[in-house]
Formats: structure tokens, sequence, C-alpha cells
């Protein structure tokens, strides 16, 4: 029985794994910067999984501890770059405002 977990628990690791390398593609090809936040959260929800996956087939307690730290900074990373997407859309309309007044400048 204990075969079967540890075979289970690394084809779990390895599905995390090719999901991982999906979202990484999804986050380079991204046409919008919202996709490329929400791939790189993704990310990061899954490598937190495998972490845990991985205390529970190596039976290293301390996986556990390195998880939780990660996973503090990865919401301290989305938090900033969810800010920094606001901010960027708020900015936005100015500019484009300021685009259009100078088309409107040379047309005339």
């Amino acid at each position: 029985m204990e075969q079967f977990l540890d075979f289970f628990l690394m084809g779990c690791c390895a599905v995390l794994g090719i999901t991982i390398i999906f979202c990484m593609i999804r986050a380079i090809r991204g046409p919008r910067f919202a996709d490329r936040v929400m791939s790189i959260n993704s990310i990061g929800t899954m490598i937190i999984a495998m972490m845990a996956i991985l205390s529970v087939a190596l039976d290293a307690d301390y996986l556990i501890d390195i998880s939780i730290a990660y996973a503090l900074l990865s919401f301290i990373a989305v938090v900033v770059l969810t800010r920094l997407m606001m901010l960027r859309h708020k900015n936005q309309p100015k500019e484009d405002e300021a685009k259009q007044s100078e088309t409107e400048a040379h047309n005339t």
C-alpha cells in the first residue's frame, strides 16, 4: 500500500509539473497583464501544493514550513502586482486622451 501511495504522490507531482509548464507558457504569451498575473499566481499555488505533496512523500515536516512562507511571499507578490495593474489602468485613460488630442492637433 505504501508503494502505491508513493507512486500516486509522484504522479500528482508530475501532473502539477506539467500544468506549471502550461501556466508558464501562458505567462509568457498572455496578451494582457492580468493574464500574466493570474498565471504567475497559479504557478505559485501549484508549487505550494507540490511542496505539500513532497512533504508527505518524503516525510519531511520542514517542507510544510517552507511552503507556508512561500505562500505568504506569493500572496504579497500578487497584491503588489495587482496594485501595479490598478495604477497602470488608472493612468491609461489619461495617456489615451493625450494621444487622441495630439492626433486631433496634427489633423487640423
